[in-house]
C-alpha cells in the first residue's frame, strides 16, 4: 500500500483553529489564500526572496511560501488579518497609515508583520548585521534607521516607500516602548 500524500491538519490562526485536509506539499500560503480565503497574505515571488508572504510563526516572522503547511501544525499563526485587536489598529498598522508607508499596498501585509517581529527582536536584544557591538551585555542598540533597514531588508517594496516604512517602524517601536514603559510603572504604583 502507498503511503498518503495527504492528511488532515489543525492549524491555529489569529486565535481560531481551522482543520483542513491538505496535500502534503502544500505550502502555508497556499494553505491561507486557496484553502481559508485568508487573502491578506500576497503571493509574490513564491520563492521566498521578496516577503510579501510573511506570517508570524509563534512569534517570529516566517514567509509561508518556503512554510509548508503540515509542518505549521501545533504552532501560533497569525497573518495581517490577525494583528488588530478588533477594531484598534495594531501599532505598526497605525504608524504605516500615519506616515504612508506603503504605496501600491502590495507588500504592506508582509512588511508589517515583519515589522512587528522586528520591534520584539530588537526588544529582546537581538542584534542584526548592523549591529555595531553584538555581545549580549551590550543590550539592544538603537533603533536607527539603518539598524531597521538591515533587519527589514527580506521584505522588498517595488514601489519605493522605504523611507515611509523605515520611519512608521521607528515611530511603532518608540510607541510600544511608550505603553510598556506606562505600564510598567502603573504595575509599580498599584
Amino acid at each position: 500500500m502507498a503511503p498518503s500524500t495527504s492528511s488532515a491538519i489543525t492549524l491555529n490562526i489569529n486565535g481560531e483553529k481551522h482543520t483542513l485536509p491538505v496535500d502534503h506539499r502544500t505550502t502555508l500560503l497556499d494553505a491561507l489564500r486557496e484553502r481559508l480565503d485568508l487573502t491578506g497574505t500576497k503571493k509574490g515571488c513564491d520563492q521566498g526572496q521578496c516577503g510579501a508572504c510573511t506570517v508570524l510563526l509563534d512569534g517570529r516572522r516566517a514567509v509561508s511560501c518556503l512554510q509548508l503547511a503540515v509542518a505549521a501544525e501545533g504552532r501560533v499563526i497569525t497573518t495581517i488579518e490577525g494583528v488588530a485587536d478588533g477594531e484598534q489598529l495594531h501599532p505598526v498598522q497605525q504608524a504605516f497609515l500615519d506616515l504612508d508607508g506603503y504605496q501600491c499596498g502590495y507588500c504592506t501585509p508582509g512588511q508589517i508583520c515583519s515589522a512587528i517581529a522586528v520591534i520584539e527582536e530588537h526588544a529582546a536584544g537581538w542584534p542584526s548585521a548592523a549591529t555595531a557591538d553584538v555581545r549580549p551585555e551590550a543590550g539592544a542598540p538603537p533603533l536607527t534607521d539603518d539598524e531597521i533597514r538591515e533587519r527589514m531588508s527580506g521584505n522588498l517594496c517595488r514601489c519605493g516607500a522605504y523611507v515611509s516604512i523605515v520611519q512608521a517602524v521607528a515611530r511603532a517601536a518608540e510607541a510600544q516602548a511608550a505603553d510598556a514603559q506606562a505600564t510598567e510603572v502603573k504595575g509599580a504604583a498599584a
